[in-house]
């Protein structure tokens, strides 16, 4: 399990607390039949984004706690927490930073061409291929909540336009500062030339961009997604990709993880995939195995 490491360091504080820990064997998440094999035993969880779903919650009759380790909670059923009296406690911005530096990478990457140089260059070809400046293209970021305003700040350092949407209202004093336009999505779907997924998924977010969305796209934008898979509805994306409607895509986070290896992406020259990783920083990691573990705490203590 490879986050045994950190599980053996913390065990000593947690057993001195008079918690008894039960460590699944977990690759990426827990599904819904594997949570049902611990629930009806466990007073409290800490979770990554394992599958909370109403039935499993229903059948924990212990449970008053689920300590998300991190910030989304689109895995956990957060009306039936309510209605069972569960506990759902998580780590509001969590990881802004490095996530807003890896949207930023990927769009240096499609901008500068750096990996597809390289790749030619170790295959003995010597070719100059064209890239352009960032200042020169239009940002469009879907959800400018903390790592959407951290990305938009980065953005305009490097002297581009940035076109945002979010269904909450957005700081004004923000807007004014960073000179972001709010407008719809289709203005954005229609003006951008990258394009940066970073909201919630939740009802009104799934598959944001769908056959209608990229049939709406005029600049053969690139595609970038830090945030869920299932904002982007990747037959959708794949279909778009295949007919130039896309020039390319960087891609985090998948509707299925960890991604097949007989998916479509895994073969496309012009799309860059990583394994939900944009989080990656030790620094933040241990502010939030710290913050999972009080909020655990404190709810195991009160009751």
């Amino acid at each position: 399990m490879k986050y045994k490491g950190v599980i053996e360091r913390f065990r000593p504080y947690l057993e001195e607390n008079n918690i008894e820990i039960i460590v699944p064997n977990v690759n990426e998440r827990l599904e819904e039949e594997d949570l049902s094999e611990y629930i009806e035993y466990i007073d409290g969880v800490m979770c990554g984004d394992d599958k909370f779903t109403r039935n499993i919650l229903s059948r924990a009759k212990r449970l008053k706690v689920i300590s998300k380790w991190g910030t989304g909670v689109d895995s956990i059923d957060i009306k039936a927490c309510e209605e069972f009296g569960i506990k759902l406690c998580n780590t509001p911005n969590a990881f802004t930073e490095p996530v807003a530096d890896s949207v930023l990478a990927y769009m240096l990457c499609f901008a500068r061409k750096t990996p597809w140089m390289d790749k030619h260059m170790k295959n003995g070809v010597w070719e100059k291929i064209p890239g352009f400046a960032l200042r020169e293209k239009v940002l469009g970021i879907i959800g400018v909540g903390n790592i959407g305003r951290a990305v938009t700040k980065r953005a305009r350092a490097f002297g581009m336009r940035v076109m945002g949407n979010d269904i909450k209202e957005v700081d004004p004093e923000f807007v004014s500062e960073t000179g972001i336009e709010m407008v719809s999505k289709d203005d954005i779907f229609k003006e951008v030339d990258i394009l940066s997924m970073n909201c919630d998924l939740n009802a009104t977010s799934r598959h944001i961009l769908d056959e209608t969305a990229f049939s709406q796209m005029k600049k053969q934008p690139f595609v970038i997604n830090t945030a869920r898979g299932p904002l982007i509805k990747e037959e959708a994306l794949i279909h778009a990709l295949k007919n130039g409607v896309v020039s390319g895509a960087g891609l985090d986070v998948f509707e299925e993880e960890p991604l097949p290896v007989t998916s479509e992406l895994m073969k496309m020259e012009n799309v860059l995939i990583a394994p939900h990783n944009s989080n990656s920083s030790p620094n933040a990691w241990e502010r939030v195995h710290q913050n999972t573990i009080s909020n655990l705490l404190e709810v195991l203590r009160n009751e």
